[in-house]
């Protein structure tokens, strides 16, 4: 007689396969080591950054010799005089502390191109810079024509003074301190650092960076562009304040530009291909983003008002 298996026996059961869990990989070592030398690197450049050499020397000297004038002394005669003036006062001012963070977009632009192969070059190089100038446009001609409306009752061309600092400067702090520390989140997500939601997504990363260089002009106290807004206040033309500050953030991204196109040409597509690898190209744009963002955050809202008497900063003897 067979021996039944009673009921209350336990069935065999089949091994059961672990469900695979996908490993979290925290971020590279050498990812948070960029994010703080980069970080330093920021801290360092705000210290020994010469506002007078930037803006004058260089500055000045490139305006006046493009419009073949005294570019500060001569007044603006007319609309295309003016326009004139709005392409090279951005073009001169491209170093300026208001607008050298515009460089973090150079590792952004080698991301976004479409093509590595050197047939393809035009619109590897047309691409990127098209993504870059929409976004800064969309912003800079939006507020020139703006900015013509609201006319002088704007912070940014008032003369008066709070606390000692000029009224412009503080809406300069404000402004450059919100767009440092969107550069600098931009860096850390680039690195992994933080979660990077342009990371299968980097021509919209581009058209932001593009949107931040227009919003320089929202802060900028650069006195050709204190001159430029007053001309274009004075036409009553939001068109014209429109075009003109257009035609700035357009002289602010030549060289840098010039720079990408000079570099991929020169090494026949080689600088593309090289920024292909993630880890390397993660690092390339994450220490560009977040050293000239670390810079725009500590020079705008503690150099400058230091400067005033609000807080302290260390200066040195050439300034």
């Amino acid at each position: 007689m067979a021996l039944r298996e009673s009921p209350e026996s336990p069935a065999p059961r089949r091994p059961v396969s672990p469900t695979p869990v996908e490993p979290v990989s925290p971020a590279p070592t050498r990812h948070g080591t960029a994010a703080l030398v980069s970080a330093a690197a920021g801290v360092l450049l705000a210290v020994l950054w010469s506002f007078e050499f930037v803006d004058s020397v260089i500055g000045d000297t490139v305006a006046n010799n493009l419009l073949g004038h005294d570019a500060k002394a001569t007044a603006i005669g007319g609309t295309g005089a003016g326009l004139l003036f709005a392409f090279v006062s951005g073009f001169a001012g491209t170093f300026t502390a208001c607008n050298i963070a515009m460089v973090a977009s150079v590792g952004p632009l080698s991301q976004a191109g479409s093509s590595t192969r050197l047939r393809h070059q035009l619109r590897t190089l047309v691409r990127p810079v098209g993504w870059l100038a929409l976004g800064m446009i969309a912003v800079s001609a939006t507020y020139g024509a703006v900015g013509v409306l609201i006319g002088d009752s704007l912070p940014q061309l008032s003369t008066e003074t709070v606390g000692g600092m000029p009224v412009r400067l503080i809406q300069s702090s404000v402004v450059f301190g919100v767009i440092g520390l969107v550069l600098a989140l931009l860096g850390l997500g680039a690195l992994g650092l933080v979660p990077d939601v342009f990371a299968r997504r980097p021509v919209a990363r581009v058209v932001l960076i593009g949107a931040l260089i227009g919003g320089f002009l929202i802060g900028r106290p650069y006195p050709l562009f204190n001159k430029l807004f007053h001309w274009a206040v004075e036409t009553g033309n939001p068109l014209y304040g429109a075009a003109a500050f257009t035609l700035q953030s357009l002289g602010n991204i030549v060289i840098v530009t010039l720079l990408f196109v000079v570099v991929v040409l020169v090494t026949r597509g080689g600088f593309l291909r090289w920024m292909t690898d993630p880890t390397r190209s993660a690092l390339v744009t994450g220490a560009l983003l977040v050293a000239l963002g670390v810079f725009t955050v500590v020079y705008w809202d503690l150099r400058v008002p230091a400067i005033f008497g609000v807080g302290w900063f260390p200066t040195m003897p050439y300034n």
